[in-house]
């Protein structure tokens, strides 16, 4: 006898969409499950990118940094290549061979020195690489960097700034196409409630394109937040350390701002005789493409200094 001939027409379908709301209800708990898992992934992946910058000069093993991102040794050396494109060491490699580079063109700081931060133990072992790297010995590049030809002295001044914290959405590859990434950190920020009248809206800079190859360029779209504000999936959370900087004010559209980081680093950081320190560069921006010709925007450009 089927089910319709005992149960009334009304009750039946009832049932029916009962049940279908169940596996609906299902279905979606799952996507919310991988959802949840991926973030999951994200989060303690983006604990370890940040924590090997902030630690280049120092011993960076395997399973330390598994441990920091609560995964077994074994299996983490897969996630990270799957993630990030590169193995753990050869992304650790790169970014202290790129650091070395721009520590050359910018800083007057021995070779060994650089080779012994860059976790070399010997100039020879260092030259190798660089060598490897970018076709020149660490003396040679030095020499061949490049140096600004332009008459005009830039505006800079010096600034304390910092502790910030900030949340951040990174984007790698070229910088002109961090849009998206604007994009999606505005409309997690806004939904949250972040955003004030007058929000403090920074771009982390972490590479210099004649140095680091256009896709593997590293970029933090970012706001200053307060400490209560935690991570969430591919949104990290970070400090920008106190440090007093260079400022230099540039006003043009974005694609163009090289030009003022050559006058800045190839002008004035030379001659002012001061270092730049281990930090990132990063720019302030005072107004925002969404309501300004890019002719008129405004960006402050905050280059860390040793003391």
């Amino acid at each position: 006898m089927h089910i319709s001939q005992v149960v009334p027409i009304s009750t039946h379908v009832k049932i029916l969409r009962i049940a279908r709301n169940i596996k609906n209800r299902r279905r979606i708990r799952t996507k919310l499950d991988l959802v949840a898992k991926q973030q999951s992934y994200q989060e303690r992946l983006l604990r370890v990118l940040l924590h090997i910058q902030r630690n280049l000069d120092q011993p960076l093993e395997l399973d330390e940094l598994a441990a920091i991102a609560c995964f077994s040794p074994f299996h983490f050396h897969r996630i990270f290549r799957g993630m990030v494109g590169e193995s753990v060491m050869e992304y650790v490699r790169r970014l202290r061979l790129e650091q070395a580079a721009q520590k050359l063109r910018f800083s007057d700081r021995p070779v060994i020195d650089l080779a012994l931060d860059a976790g070399y133990e010997s100039h020879e072992a260092f030259t190798r690489a660089f060598s490897a790297r970018f076709g020149l010995s660490p003396s040679s590049y030095r020499k061949a960097r490049k140096t600004s030809t332009s008459e005009d002295v830039p505006d800079v001044r010096l600034e304390e700034f910092g502790p910030k914290r900030i949340a951040f959405l990174r984007h790698v590859g070229p910088y002109n196409q961090v849009g998206p990434a604007w994009q999606q950190l505005m409309m997690w920020a806004g939904q949250r409630g972040l955003l004030g009248p007058t929000p403090v809206l920074l771009g982390v800079v972490y590479d210099t394109p004649d140095v680091t190859a256009e896709a593997k360029l590293r970029y933090d779209a970012a706001v200053v937040v307060e400490d209560s504000v935690q991570p969430e999936g591919e949104i990290g959370i970070q400090e920008i350390a106190r440090c007093q900087y260079a400022v230099s004010p540039y006003v043009g559209p974005y694609d163009s701002i090289q030009q003022a980081y050559d006058r800045l680093c190839g002008d004035w950081l030379p001659a002012s005789g001061r270092e730049p320190a281990s930090l990132p560069a990063f720019e302030r921006y005072l107004n925002t493409p969404y309501d300004t010709a890019p002719e008129n925007l405004r960006t402050a450009i905050y280059l860390p200094l040793l003391p």
